[in-house]
């Protein structure tokens, strides 16, 4: 199987049988670096730019450390201090970037500008975040999900909150494509898109299925996994007062998950807004395995790039 040179948008960019070999990878890397044993230096000689547009933490910190790791060099450009920000387009900012470096990490407000610039590039271009989509993300999710129950067949996630944001668009996706069952609760204004909806459907494995609800204890009832975002994303503050007071009743609290699965677990791509969309007693729990989640990023991120780059 040959994914070398492509680029990772999205998680249907790649095909059941890829993605599972991505996170095959990143299981073998991740154990290897618990046994303090070399990391493939598989990206030595290299260079990967990371271009940020948005603020970030864990993405930055996991991508830089892991491309270090795997022995290329990481040059962190941020957007505004690019030609980018004096209107240079971004079309030629990927011709520019071919010219130097070997791959572009690339955290953006708009899909359409990511699009833009792998169509322009002729290197590798990895979604690390844009207005649609967050496929590292949800690729680290469903690793840590296999971790901590098996595999996905079979198993039923309940996204609750805003369910149209790029989490869980791109969880829904590539839980679909593992093969695991999706229940999105949100009010109506936030759910995703009925094209989107189909779209994603088409896309699930064996007997995966994927439902719409406005009820999150509908969603929630006997569910393995319960997993959530802030509420108030960058990009939607304008709307943060309605936000707040309408996605209220879909706040991950205790009684919430009382309905789930006695042995369900707690995500959160983090950063959290304790007391909004999740309370503490929840996120700081025994079933919370949201540092997990976390570290995670580091190990598919690396077998992604070990892969494509």
């Amino acid at each position: 199987m040959e994914i070398r040179g492509r680029d990772f948008l999205r998680t249907s960019d790649f095909s059941t049988e890829e993605l599972e070999l991505i996170l095959k990878r990143a299981s073998q890397m991740k154990l290897a670096l618990k046994k303090s044993q070399p990391s493939q230096q598989c990206l030595a000689g290299k260079s990967i730019a990371m271009l940020f547009q948005k603020p970030s933490t864990r993405t930055r910190l996991s991508f830089d450390v892991g491309i270090s790791q795997l022995g290329g060099h990481p040059i962190y450009l941020n957007w505004g201090d690019l030609q980018l920000g004096r209107g240079e387009t971004i079309h030629d900012t990927g011709k520019i970037f071919s010219c130097y470096v070997d791959g572009v990490v690339a955290r953006v407000y708009r899909h359409a500008d990511l699009e833009a610039l792998a169509a322009s590039a002729s290197i590798p271009v990895i979604n690390a975040l844009s207005d649609e989509f967050h496929p590292c993300q949800a690729l680290s999710d469903c690793f840590t999900i296999i971790e901590k129950k098996g595999g996905l067949d079979g198993l039923k996630i309940a996204f609750v909150g805003d369910g149209g944001c790029n989490v869980s668009k791109s969880l829904t996706e590539a839980a679909l494509q593992l093969g695991g069952s999706v229940v999105i609760a949100s009010p109506k204004r936030y759910s995703p898109r009925e094209e989107l909806i189909s779209e994603l459907r088409r896309l699930a494995k064996g007997g995966a299925t994927l439902q719409i609800t406005e009820d999150p204890v509908e969603a929630v009832r006997d569910a393995d996994v319960i997993y959530t975002d802030v509420w108030v994303s960058m990009g939607t503050e304008s709307d943060a007062e309605n936000r707040l007071r309408e996605l209220r009743p879909y706040q991950v609290n205790k009684d919430l998950l009382a309905v789930s699965a006695p042995d369900s677990i707690v995500m959160h791509c983090l950063p959290a807004h304790r007391g909004e969309e999740i309370t503490q007693d929840v996120i700081d729990g025994p079933r919370s395995v949201v540092w997990e989640q976390a570290e995670n990023r580091l190990h598919v991120q690396k077998g992604i790039m070990s892969l494509i780059l």
